[in-house]
């Protein structure tokens, strides 16, 4: 099973964040990043809001650093550990403007780009930045389609409800043949969304036995039976995870992710420090 890590210090989540990471530097995220790339990690995370109303910012965190610019900084202090949005929102971007500005990052990382996208909620985000709203689930789609047509192409060509592009360069593209689109979200019609036109489905804020459900409806589905390539299912924890203080719960609630389907964990922890967090990841990689 996969680990990645949702990266300290880039979000401050209600009730979610540590102390330190009030205060947290870019260099703790190097550490940090580093550690889990020793450890074996697979990815870390960087989500994207640009702004945060301040009624809503209570709930939902006024933090998100800018994954592009993040990434691309990491990338260069990195060499293995793969860098995955978590999520892109879909409506704020053309996407022949995420073609270019993560094919870009492709390949600055040497291919380790894996982007994380979601259809976004916040109608004042959406507001601030001029993209519609109303109709963003058909439009996300659309981008999705795109994306694939898009990523990987020099000279790509699209024709779609929403997007339609040709007779255009992209250069410099993204360097891997199929850039992995995993796809956010915690409703069905994410998980549908993932199944017909992603890699992967990588959901938050779900109990273990709502995801369960989810997937067993959808792995009944035609479109399931339809795929030709395995679905990542990209899993988190609903509470962050002490495997240094409760390594037999650790244990047992992987294990019932990995039972119901299970191919990656997005992972938080329990920490006090970056020191701590580090041991944290450590002690992980003793249970899996």
């Amino acid at each position: 099973m996969k680990l990645g890590i949702v990266t300290p210090v880039l979000t401050l989540l209600p009730r979610a964040h540590a102390r330190w990471e009030r205060t947290g530097t870019f260099d703790d995220v190097v550490t940090v990043v580093r550690e889990a790339e020793r450890l074996g990690y697979h990815h870390c995370t960087c989500s994207e809001h640009v702004g945060i109303p301040v009624d809503v910012a209570a709930v939902r965190g006024a933090r998100y650093w800018d994954p592009l610019a993040t990434f691309g900084a990491l990338a260069q202090a990195t060499s293995s550990i793969r860098l995955a949005t978590h999520v892109l929102v879909l409506g704020y971007h053309h996407p022949l403007e995420i073609a270019k500005r993560y094919g870009t990052l492709d390949v600055v990382s040497g291919g380790r780009l894996v982007l994380g996208v979601g259809v976004g909620s916040l109608a004042e985000e959406f507001e601030l930045l001029g993209a519609p709203f109303a109709d963003r689930g058909s439009r996300a789609d659309d981008a999705l389609r795109a994306l694939r047509a898009a990523l990987s192409r020099r000279e790509p060509a699209y024709e779609g409800e929403h997007y339609r592009f040709s007779g255009f360069v992209i250069d410099p593209c993204a360097v891997q043949e199929r850039v992995p689109l995993w796809v956010g979200g915690r409703t069905a019609r994410s998980l549908r969304r993932a199944v017909e036109l992603g890699d992967g489905w990588a959901p938050f804020g779900l109990r273990t036995d709502e995801l369960g459900a989810l997937l067993a409806r959808a792995r009944d589905t035609e479109a399931w039976a339809r795929r030709e390539r395995p679905l990542e299912v990209v899993l988190q924890a609903e509470h962050p995870l002490d495997p240094i203080g409760e390594p037999r719960r650790v244990a047992e609630q992987v294990e019932r992710f990995r039972a119901i389907g299970a191919t990656a964990l997005n992972v938080r922890f329990v920490h006090r420090s970056r020191a701590h967090y580090c041991e944290q990841l450590a002690a992980l990689r003793t249970i899996l």
